[in-house]
């Protein structure tokens, strides 16, 4: 035993070293991108179509929608708000939204036919025949946008080569402190990772809170009707347009989304849906993405090496005192990663204050959820529990 600890002890020391490096870097990339910068130049002004599924209704629903109508923009505009149930209490919010902005090409848009086992594609299927504009932006029913942002989006489109343009959210009401720990991984590392993976390669995969896409584009993956049996319709549109040639652009707007409150037992089912969707769609860069944990590696190299006995004391403390350093670096990058994706011109600075162990405590209990993402293929989903096939259709258990 006392052979294999030291062995131990310098592969569990060298991936602690190499996990902070991935944080740095991470860290660095995300410093760099031009996050709330808004482009001067808005002459591009084409007619768009905004999708808005919608399925319930809660105290933010009515801020969020109300965002879209009151856009600056001096293109045509036409918004379907999507609703499968006539008797959802949102069919009220919207139609008392539609008298207080009768200028607006907008109406509220019955659906009651699903066509597949995700609702959401379902309900942009339904209303792709009513589509009027080359360019279809969609948004989920929980995200505010400030009154430019349409303006902003359109503005990498004018490169033809340009196929979808998508943007950056943050949890916006993170109120107790189950949803704090889940603030951190969208709000500090979500968007960093994704920018580390977009050094990589050329991104291949579309953020589903706000995204616009050429209608053209559209049409050649098959329309939205070719997403209705899969869980990431947003992944499964990116990917597929980016393998017909075209580019995906990140703006550099960040949208506000609200979540319902929710106790650690919800927050976990969601971490745990959004984990094993990402390790369905992309199987190997997530396997991959639990060596760049920044804490736990960090931890149990300073735990092999009080087991170590050709450590001495010394060196023991000083290990440790480098490796809490990392495991405090770590907090303090995603901290400032956080407040950064909250900074928006215009606003104070939020009012969130991001509390620096909960950045250690997200990356342990990431680990838990990294094991539970490859234990089973099924995920709770609005309600209805679904098995999640290998290329990532679903199959709903109790609807």
């Amino acid at each position: 035993m006392s052979e294999v600890q030291p062995i131990l002890f310098v592969v569990l020391s060298g991936l602690g070293v190499l996990s902070f490096l991935s944080v740095v870097w991470q860290f660095l990339v995300a410093c760099r991108f031009p996050l709330h910068q808004r482009n001067s130049v808005v002459g591009f002004t084409p007619g768009l179509t905004l999708l808005k599924p919608l399925r319930g209704c809660d105290a933010h629903t009515r801020a969020c929608l109300q965002s879209w109508l009151q856009q600056v923009y001096f293109g045509p505009i036409q918004i379907l708000f999507l609703v499968q149930d006539p008797a959802d209490p949102v069919c009220d919010c919207v139609r008392t939204l539609l008298l207080e902005f009768p200028l607006a090409n907008a109406r509220l848009h019955l659906f009651q036919g699903i066509s597949g086992a995700n609702g959401k594609a379902s309900q942009l299927a339904g209303a792709e025949a009513y589509i009027e504009h080359g360019l279809v932006l969609v948004s989920d029913a929980d995200v505010r946008v400030s009154p430019d942002f349409l303006a902003q989006m359109v503005f990498p489109m004018g490169d033809c080569q340009v196929g979808l343009v998508n943007c950056f959210y943050r949890l916006a009401n993170p109120i107790n402190n189950a949803m704090k720990w889940e603030a951190i991984a969208i709000n500090a590392d979500f968007w960093s990772q994704v920018l580390q993976s977009r050094m990589l390669a050329p991104l291949d995969f579309a953020l589903g809170a706000a995204l616009l896409v050429r209608r053209t584009a559209l049409d050649e993956i098959g329309g939205f009707r070719s997403l209705t049996e899969y869980l990431a319709d947003d992944f499964q549109l990116g990917h597929r347009i980016a393998n017909q040639g075209h580019r995906i652009e990140i703006a550099s707007l960040v949208v506000d989304c609200f979540e319902l409150p929710s106790g650690w037992g919800a927050v976990w089912l969601h971490q745990l849906r959004w984990n094993r969707t990402i390790r369905v769609c992309r199987p190997f860069p997530y396997a991959a993405s639990i060596f760049a944990n920044g804490t736990f590696w960090p931890l149990l190299a300073s735990l092999a090496a009080g087991l170590t006995t050709s450590v001495s004391q010394t060196q023991f403390i000083q290990l440790t005192s480098v490796m809490v350093g990392f495991i405090g670096l770590r907090a303090v990058m995603a901290r400032s990663l956080a407040q950064r994706l909250a900074a928006q011109p215009g606003r104070a600075i939020d009012s969130y204050r991001f509390i620096l162990w909960m950045a250690p405590l997200k990356d342990l209990l990431g680990v838990l959820i990294w094991i539970a993402a490859f234990l089973g293929n099924h995920v709770v989903w609005r309600g209805i529990v679904y098995r999640v096939k290998g290329d990532g259709r679903l199959t709903p258990l109790n609807h």
